[in-house]
Formats: structure tokens, C-alpha cells, sequence
């Protein structure tokens, strides 16, 4: 007895000693995991009150982080983002998580990674909030700019240092995707629809079809901006998460003593933030030092009206002291209107995001992806049992993007509180060159439809012929009928999520991206854009930030 005793309490020790453990081997396993720059990133809570920087970057997205990673070779950086770490969401981190991120957007929760809003327009939309920004929720397809870009920007490019910031990025995050059923079937349906020539691999802007680079690489892991901010200088940065920039602090003509030209002007010195808690933060910048916003196309017109920096009669009917005086802050706001069919394919088939594009030669990019969706039976159904496991679905999409847009918005304040979204509204189609390309998109998916690549995800009919099953609307049977195809483009809209402007060169900004009249305040990111750079930004965007980091280092240097 005393033996089985002994044995009962040994197996006891050895099973506590497991669940003890356990944890333990999963803080390890988490450790290993977790990237290099995690070592110099900390909670908001953990900030100082107030500190000192040469350079204050708002919004760890996108552009953010290869800009700060950049100045920290030779300053000291803050960079703040008001989401948390892209690892800690296990649904960013794979294709098949892309969809599952998207529905579970919240606009309210700081921890939901992207920030749901719906236009004016009362299109569903989203933002990224998360380090990475939108390059962690998005499809992860890397292309580069078209040349018309670079020319249409309004911004005097180096196009050497553009072609070395590039590829900076590129070494870091970019791979080339393998095709696998839809993918390669598209590709072959484009060629058919005449979107020629066949340009295989490639990360140029090239017009005909091509597979592009992807930022999922060969496991289906997603890198993102962050993974830039490998390249930082750890001894010079910090990443505050989770801390909400409230306004950019700002002193007054009349506070400067200096008799310089400059005196004259309104200049940023620092960021109020507030960190989970609710408790503030100041930031400050040293002398000769910038607070730069790359808070998206959303967050840095908002932050802007926010610190009484936009139309003084439009801010003086919210209360908020006029600081300066910038007219079109929030003005020419553009969102590139998607389009496109969905279908129930006859095969099985596999999660794709985006890897092959057709570039057209009549203002549209026709792009695809294939998901696996969960499919529910009726709550309370009275035929159909509830099934003890999930049911799925495949659905395989065809989109159409147009260039441009031309079309233009506008964003205007929903609150004073800078955690809730601003409102938008997109005007979508209100050019009627836009309306045209998207009907030139959309006659291109229905000759892709037509294709012989196509017809094994038909199925036959009760007429024994073969044809498709759609989700959601059809095009129009009579193609040719302009009318009936506008219809069908506006009645149909939705978003691709490159949405840029409010900022724009110019108007917001100058040439180098400093605000016009304010001192020692920047811009770099999609805001400044009146134009989408190719198919997709997110290359484009990345660049800028090395790009903007490199220039402002040269010139710290000549001074």
C-alpha cells in the first residue's frame, strides 16, 4: 500500500511539475518567436511623462517604420502607434487570416488591429491599427510604381536614391509568390482577354500581365512594414504601442524670441499623447528636430485639424483654437473604387490573395483571389441540422481597380476625440472618366469569363450547359450597353482600401512634405498623394519612408 502511495504522489509531482513547466516552455516558444525589434518597443504605459527626441514619428505604419528605422542611424527617434504588435494576432499573420481580420474590424476596440469605418458614401472601409499599419492587414501584394507617378506626384524625385530605397525594402520582405490553381487560371485568362504581353515575375510597373512580389513568403507568413524596423539602430529608438496622439504642440508667432524670418511662423515642438490608462505623455522635439505624421490618409488630416491646423471658420465652429490657418486640409481625398464578380467555383480551391495582375492600356488593373469561408445553416432552421462541425465555402473573385481616381473627397471631424474615426466621403464615380474605366475593367472580366482557362470552375445546368454560379450580382448580359455596365459599376461598389489624399502636395504640403507655414512638421505618408502610385501602394509607401529618411538625413548633415 505504502508503495502505491509513494507511486501515486510521484505521478502527482510529475504532473504538477509539467503544468509548471508548460507555461514556462510557452514563454520560450514565444520568445523565439517574436521578432528582433521587439526588444526596443514598449507599451505607452511605460514611457516617460515627458522626454526629449530629434524625431517624433506619428503612426508605426506603412511609411512610419521604415522612416524610423531610417533617422535612427544618426538621431534618436520616438515612433508611435496607437495599435499593438502584428505578432499577437495569429489572423495577421497568414492569408487565410486576411478575411477573419477584416470582419472582426472594430471601430471602438484598441486591440483590434484594423479600425472599421463606412464612408459617407456608405461603403464599408477599414484602417490599419497595428505596427506595420495596413501593411499588416492587407492582401500582401508588392508592386511598384507606374512612371506616370513619379511625374504626376508633384514631388522632385531622386530616382536613383527611389530605385535604392526600393530595394532596401524589397530584400527585407518581399517574395515571389507560387501559383497555384486560381492564380495560375486568371494569369492564363487575362493573356486570352488580350492583357498582353506576358511579363512573368516582376516588381516594375509593366503594362500586360504579371505576377508581382508578395509579402507572404513561401510558409504563408506575413511580413509587413514592421519587419523594417530590424534595420533600426536599437540604441537610438523607441516604439511607444498603443498610445493615442491627441494634437501636435505648437508654439504661437509670439512666443518665438528669435529675429529671424522664421519667427513669424507657427512651429512644431512636440505630441500630447495618452497611453491605455488615460494618462498624458509629452514628447518634445530637441532644437533643430521634427515631428513628422505618418498617420495614413485618415489619421494625418485628422490629426491635423485636430491641433488647429485646417480651415479657421470650420474649426472655429468646433471650438478648436486656429493655430493656422490651411485651407484644404481634408480636401481632395480619393479612394480607388473596386469592382467585380464573385463565384462558386466547381473545384475545390485553395486561400490565394492577390499574385497576378493584368494592367490594361484602358485605366484599369484587373486583379483575383480565392478564399475559404465559412459557411452558416439558418439560426432556428427547421429543415436543416445544424451541423456538429463548421460547413465551407470557396469563392474565387475577379476585381477590377481603376487608375486614378479622379474623383475626389473630402474629411471632416466626427469628434474631437481623436480615437474615433473622422467623417469621410469618397464621391465614387463622380468624374465620369473614372465611371469609364471601370466599365473598360469590367467588359475585361466578362472576356475572362469567356476564356477557356475559366471553364473548369463552371458548373452544368439543368439545361446540360455549362455556366457559372455567381455570389452576388452578375455583370450585365449586354456588355456593349454602356449604361447598363455604369450601373452595374456604381450600384457595385466596394473598396480596394487604397484610399489616400487630405494632405496633398501643394495644397497641404510642399515639395520636400513640410506643411505649409508651420515649422518643423512633416508629412510622410499616403496623405500626400493625389494620385495611387500602380496597382497597389503599399511598395510605393514603404519607399517614402526610406526614401523621406535618407533626404532628411542629408540634410541634417549639410547644416
Amino acid at each position: 500500500m505504502n508503495q502505491i502511495i509513494i507511486f501515486v504522489f510521484f505521478i502527482l509531482y510529475l504532473f504538477f511539475q509539467l503544468l509548471s513547466a508548460a507555461p514556462a516552455a510557452t514563454q520560450q516558444r514565444r520568445r523565439q518567436q517574436e521578432p528582433t525589434y521587439t526588444t526596443f518597443v514598449l507599451n505607452a504605459t511605460e514611457l516617460p511623462v515627458e522626454d526629449y527626441y530629434d524625431y517624433i514619428i506619428v503612426g508605426g505604419g506603412t511609411a512610419g517604420c521604415p522612416l524610423a528605422a531610417t533617422l535612427s542611424q544618426s538621431a534618436r527617434v520616438l515612433l508611435l502607434e496607437r495599435g499593438g504588435l502584428p505578432h499577437h494576432h495569429p489572423n495577421l499573420m497568414s492569408q487565410e487570416g486576411f478575411l477573419a481580420t477584416l470582419l472582426a474590424a472594430n471601430p471602438h476596440d484598441p486591440y483590434s488591429p484594423a479600425q472599421s469605418f463606412t464612408s459617407d458614401d456608405g461603403v464599408p472601409n477599414a484602417r490599419g491599427r497595428v505596427l506595420g499599419g495596413s501593411s499588416a492587414i492587407n492582401a500582401g501584394f508588392y508592386s511598384r510604381a507606374d512612371p506616370e507617378f513619379f511625374t504626376r506626384s508633384g514631388l522632385p524625385w531622386d530616382l536613383n536614391l527611389v530605385n535604392e530605397s526600393y530595394e532596401w525594402v524589397e530584400r527585407e520582405l518581399v517574395f515571389r509568390p507560387h501559383l497555384r490553381t486560381w492564380q495560375s487560371a486568371v494569369r492564363d485568362s487575362l493573356l486570352e482577354a488580350g492583357v498582353s504581353p506576358y511579363n512573368g515575375f516582376t516588381l516594375d510597373h509593366a503594362k500586360g500581365t504579371k505576377i508581382g512580389g508578395s509579402t507572404f513568403d513561401a510558409s504563408g507568413t506575413r511580413h509587413s512594414s514592421a519587419d523594417l524596423l530590424r534595420y533600426a539602430r536599437t540604441t537610438n529608438v523607441k516604439v511607444g504601442i498603443y498610445a493615442s496622439v491627441e494634437r501636435v504642440l505648437l508654439t504661437s508667432p509670439s512666443s518665438t524670441t528669435s529675429s529671424s524670418s522664421s519667427s513669424s511662423r507657427v512651429s512644431a515642438i512636440g505630441v500630447l499623447y495618452r497611453d491605455l490608462r488615460g494618462k498624458h505623455h509629452h514628447a518634445m522635439v530637441h532644437e533643430g528636430g521634427e515631428v513628422i505624421l505618418s498617420a495614413g490618409a485618415i489619421g494625418s488630416p485628422q490629426l491635423l485639424l485636430l491641433s488647429g491646423m485646417g480651415p479657421r471658420p470650420y474649426l472655429s465652429s468646433w471650438g478648436i483654437p486656429v493655430a493656422h490657418h490651411l485651407p484644404y486640409v481634408g480636401h481632395f481625398l480619393y479612394d480607388n473604387p473596386r469592382n467585380g464578380i464573385t463565384i462558386v467555383p466547381s473545384v475545390p480551391l485553395e486561400h490565394s490573395l492577390i499574385q497576378v495582375v493584368g494592367i490594361t492600356d484602358s485605366g484599369a488593373y484587373v486583379e483575383a483571389a480565392s478564399n475559404v469561408i465559412p459557411f452558416a445553416s439558418p439560426p432556428y432552421s427547421v429543415f436543416i441540422r445544424t451541423p456538429s462541425s463548421p460547413l465551407y465555402l470557396t469563392v474565387a473573385t475577379l476585381i477590377a481597380k481603376i487608375s486614378g481616381p479622379l474623383s475626389s473627397g473630402f474629411l471632416r471631424l466626427g469628434s474631437t476625440d481623436v480615437r474615433l474615426n473622422p467623417v469621410v466621403r469618397f464621391n465614387y464615380f463622380n468624374n465620369l472618366v473614372d465611371v469609364e474605366r471601370c466599365v473598360n475593367g469590367s467588359r475585361k472580366i466578362g472576356q475572362m469569363l469567356k476564356s477557356r482557362a475559366l471553364n473548369d470552375f463552371k458548373f452544368r445546368n439543368w439545361l446540360g450547359e455549362d455556366d457559372f454560379r455567381f455570389v452576388g450580382p452578375a455583370l450585365p448580359q449586354n456588355q456593349d450597353d454602356f449604361l447598363q455596365m455604369a450601373d452595374f459599376c456604381r450600384r457595385t461598389v466596394s473598396t480596394i482600401w487604397h484610399y489616400h489624399g487630405g494632405c496633398v502636395v501643394g495644397r497641404v504640403v510642399d515639395r520636400d512634405l513640410k506643411v505649409v507655414g508651420v515649422e518643423s512638421l512633416r508629412i510622410v505618408d499616403g496623405s500626400v498623394f493625389s494620385v495611387s502610385p500602380g496597382t497597389n501602394p503599399q511598395a510605393t509607401l514603404m519607399m517614402l519612408g526610406r526614401y523621406i529618411g535618407q533626404k532628411i538625413i542629408r540634410e541634417r548633415e549639410e547644416k
